[in-house]
């Protein structure tokens, strides 16, 4: 009988511990959750972009950290970067993915996408004073998008008359280079960057 007892207050003990276990990783869900939210709600205000259920927070988290880098030619580092530098640095952090460095090779790696067509996670292209591929941005949604301006790293948008102006297309990542690119050394071009813009962003 003793034997009995014990076992049923052992049952009981389990049971007990598990629905424990079971409500602290709800708890734990429910805040993650709420974090989550709260992070979004905060990048939607300060990037003039509504973040989604989909969102890739990784991406926002990146471009907040890095806003207001010093603009650099040629610069790859927290002292100074250029665009190209800057979506390299992205692209390898965020998507893990090795691209090249100057502007006019990563559209050599792209499937070319129109301005209504764009996607969170895009790049945008530019030709600013050039008849050639000058300068690069990532799409952040809104039309908004991150890129290293003349000013340091800043988020503009698409709709503002200078870089409306200057737009040349939209690319995204062909399959083909996700899968050559992921996660191998850099094998692209070793030129040191692309022409500086020269906006007010």
């Amino acid at each position: 009988m003793k034997k009995f007892a014990l076992a049923i207050a052992l049952l009981f003990s389990v049971v007990a511990s598990q629905a424990q276990t079971k409500s602290a990783q709800s708890t734990s869900d429910d805040n993650k959750d709420d974090q989550e939210s709260l992070g979004k709600a905060y990048f939607s205000q300060i990037m003039g972009v509504a973040l989604s259920a989909t969102s890739n927070m990784k991406l926002f988290h990146f471009v907040y950290d890095w806003i207001g880098t010093p603009y650099h030619f040629g610069g790859s580092s927290r002292r100074g970067i250029d665009c190209s530098a800057f979506t390299k640095e992205l692209y390898s952090e965020v998507f893990n993915l090795d691209i090249k460095r100057n502007s006019r090779d990563i559209f050599s790696m792209v499937n070319p996408v129109g301005k209504d067509e764009l996607k969170e996670g895009d790049l945008v292209f530019f030709k600013i004073h050039s008849r050639s591929i000058s300068h690069v941005g990532i799409y952040l949604g809104n039309n908004k998008f991150a890129h290293a301006s003349s000013r340091g790293v800043a988020i503009s948008s698409l709709d503002d008359a200078y870089y409306s102006r200057f737009f040349y297309k939209g690319g995204r990542l062909l399959a083909s280079f996700k899968d050559e690119f992921k996660g191998s050394a850099s094998t692209g071009s070793n030129d040191m960057g692309d022409d500086v813009d020269e906006s007010k962003n």
